[in-house]
């Protein structure tokens, strides 16, 4: 099981009411929040293996080099040079140094790699895992990894975890017209708001996913645009031509790297902590024996 640990944070520090604070007042809704996550996942899935996959970077610069409007209006505003910092809630910034601690201390493997989202570290355990992996994400970026015949799926959350869209091909093909083989290729094409890629102008989602299963993948789409004689309307060939500089890099932004290297670390998900002094003194630090107390019972029952 491979956790896009920011992906599921964020989703516990806005379902889970600040008003969850330790005992010097400090909120750690998104600590609370997500060692819940961490027990119904365990609890509901049962894995052998469990890794925290985390953003070393959370805006390459790589990427940034081929599109630079990629993440840009989620950069927050700095004044000091240096790196761009993501927007992050104030009170959410403090919480994630203590998940990474509370994660240490438990045992759990919390991988990342320089230069590389964690996007591209769940890529690139995907693609050397021996056997079924469940991602458990809310970006739709990663349904491009989904192989029914590894057995390889993403748990999609829609309220919290317990309640997941279990993502593999048929749900996709069903979703979104496209394979999961193609669904990088539909991204680029439509584009993503939310990850500043602009797509091309006058593609929206269903005629992406019409282009793309008509044409194979993005290069038939793009040899189609070329072909005079093809049946795209003057309109999308306009588009796609027009559109060439920023397909030439799309797809290398939209794809997750499946070659990150890793630092040597264990993935097996531990059945007791790594370090019981460790894990007691941020328990009574931060207000943590609730959520501690639930995850505890379920890892030794799942070891």
């Amino acid at each position: 099981m491979l956790l896009d640990t920011a992906s599921l944070y964020f989703r516990a520090y806005f379902g889970v009411p600040d008003s969850v604070r330790a005992p010097d007042g400090t909120p750690v809704n998104a600590v609370r929040g997500l060692l819940d996550f961490i027990t119904r996942l365990v609890q509901d899935h049962r894995p052998d293996d469990l890794v925290a996959c985390w953003d070393e970077d959370w805006r390459p610069q790589w990427r940034v080099d081929l599109i630079p409007s990629y993440k840009a209006h989620r950069v927050a505003e700095v004044t000091e040079s240096g790196p761009d910092a993501e927007e992050i809630p104030d009170t959410l910034s403090p919480q994630v140094p203590v998940i990474e601690e509370v994660l240490a201390a438990l045992g759990i493997a919390r991988v990342g790699a320089e230069g590389f989202e964690a996007d591209d570290v769940i890529g690139t355990l995907t693609a050397r895992a021996a056997g079924p992996v469940d991602i458990v994400t809310g970006d739709r970026d990663l349904f491009q990894l989904v192989d029914d015949g590894r057995g390889v799926r993403v748990l999609y959350p829609r309220k919290g975890v317990g309640d997941c869209d279990l993502v593999d091909d048929e749900l996709i093909l069903t979703k979104y017209g496209v394979r999961a083989g193609q669904y990088a290729d539909f991204a680029a094409l439509r584009g993503d708001a939310s990850d500043g890629l602009p797509g091309v102008k006058g593609i929206g989602e269903k005629t992406a996913a019409q282009l793309i299963t008509e044409y194979g993948d993005l290069a038939g789409v793009r040899a189609a645009a070329a072909d005079r004689t093809s049946k795209l309307t003057p309109a999308k060939r306009r588009g796609i031509v027009e559109a060439a500089e920023y397909l030439d890099v799309a797809p290398t932004v939209v794809r997750v790297a499946q070659d990150v290297p890793l630092p040597e670390f264990s993935p097996a998900l531990p059945s007791a902590p790594r370090d019981p002094a460790a894990l007691g003194a941020l328990v009574e630090r931060w207000g943590l024996g609730g959520a501690v107390g639930r995850l505890l019972p379920v890892l030794a029952a799942n070891g």
